[in-house]
């Protein structure tokens, strides 16, 4: 039996509004015989609740301590960082005490890799870095960090956790382009996101949603509210689909953010109808609604670094059935026009938008093919038992002892 250890702080199980990957992961590697402690925070979009400032529970087999550390994806960019830091510096109590074969940091934010880092120097233990998102440069590029001693601590946290892992996971292969041309490093993998395909493809019937999901064609989106989702654009698309007199196609928004009150507002103001903006709900609840709409809407902001992103519902999206309408001009573009199961446009063009949807409105025989494609292609490489193995091959790769290796190989 293996014993991994895997810092993240964002865990949610499908109960709750938040991507599930190191659930259903930890999931798997149990069920495979091996034991995994997941250690976490409180993160407003996930089911977790802690009692006390240190809570325990058992969740399908895998052992969670739940650091009551609050993150809020609204909060202001110093008040995350505070939590960050907060969380990587009790997480380290984790990484001195808790029994570990292999650990696991997963990042963004860069502040988890602290438990890890002081796990492989102090400890001696094998370790992975996740890479989710492409910090600090993403964030730098966004806006987000702008002071200059800040970006400087950042880089160095960022070489150091690439340089003391004994194995990098990516969740694209942008990103795995990226940190090899910048580092010159080959220890790297690309896991990308998974779906749970049982729960997106099963038909749901039992879930009560919206009248207008049947008298309608609806272009969703789920996710977060704000500028990096370029949430504008599809705001934007939908008083366009009304100023030609479309009255066919909704889009609707399921998600919280900070632009999401203000957007809200706006259409409310204008009179815009046919844009909807939704509240979370559990995925399990989602499902229902993403079956039901012609299009998933997957926009991320014009920022170089956005093309190499990985976002949970372009999986999710397609498991469902869903062919994906997106606007980053790296992997997923390419990923999509070879697949023939989606489309992307210019992320500053709401006209395009509305009108490719009107087009594909029209087109009954391509969306039909587009979802059989998109189906297809979510069972044969984003399945999550199927990527949940090819990362426990990756942490098993680690381990020095050849036999033991072997023997944990499934």
């Amino acid at each position: 039996m293996l014993k991994i250890v895997y810092f993240y702080q964002y865990f949610s199980t499908p109960k709750g509004s938040w991507g599930t990957r190191v659930y259903e992961f930890a999931k798997y590697w149990v069920e495979q015989g091996h034991e995994v402690t997941v250690i976490t925070s409180v993160f407003a979009k996930s089911d977790l609740k802690a009692n006390g400032f240190i809570d325990e529970q058992i969740i399908d087999g895998i052992r969670v301590k739940i650091i009551n550390v609050k993150v809020n994806n609204k909060s202001s960019i110093f008040t995350r960082l505070y939590s960050f830091i907060k969380y990587g510096l009790v997480a380290s109590y984790y990484a001195l005490s808790l029994p570990a074969d292999v650990v696991i940091a997963s990042s963004g934010p860069l502040t988890v890799g602290i438990p890890g880092l002081i796990s492989k120097y102090i400890k001696k233990r094998k370790f992975v870095f996740e890479v989710r998102d492409l910090w600090p440069d993403a964030i730098i590029e966004l806006g987000g960090l702008k002071n200059k001693f800040a970006q400087n601590i950042a880089y160095k946290l960022e070489r150091a956790c690439y340089k003391a892992a004994d194995l990098i996971v990516v969740l694209s292969p942008g990103m795995q382009d990226n940190i090899k041309q910048r580092f010159n490093l080959d220890k790297i993998i690309s896991v990308t996101n998974s779906a749970n395909i049982d729960l997106f493809s099963r038909p749901i019937n039992s879930i009560k949603v919206p009248d207008y999901f049947s008298s309608h064609l609806i272009a969703i989106y789920t996710g977060n509210i704000g500028t990096t989702n370029n949430s504008e654009l599809l705001y934007n698309a939908a008083k366009e689909l009304m100023r030609q007199g479309n009255k066919q196609i909704k889009i609707v928004l399921v998600g919280d953010g900070k632009q999401k009150e203000f957007l809200k507002s706006k259409a409310k103001e204008e009179g815009v109808s046919n844009f909807i903006i939704l509240d979370l709900m559990p995925k399990t609840e989602l499902v229902a609604l993403l079956q039901k709409s012609f299009v998933s809407l997957i926009p991320l902001a014009s920022a170089p670094l956005l093309d190499t992103s990985s976002p949970n519902k372009l999986f999710e999206s397609l498991a469902a059935g869903l062919p994906v309408v997106q606007t980053t001009q790296g992997w997923i573009k390419s990923f999509l026009t070879e697949n023939s199961c989606g489309f992307t446009i210019d992320a500053t063009d709401p006209v395009g938008l509305a009108n490719l949807l009107i087009e594909l409105s029209a087109n009954r025989e391509l969306i039909s093919e587009y979802v059989e494609n998109a189906r297809i292609i979510a069972v044969q490489q984003f399945d999550k038992n199927i990527l949940a193995k090819k990362m426990l091959d990756g942490v098993l790769s680690v381990l020095p002892n050849e036999n033991l290796r072997t023997a944990y190989k499934f």
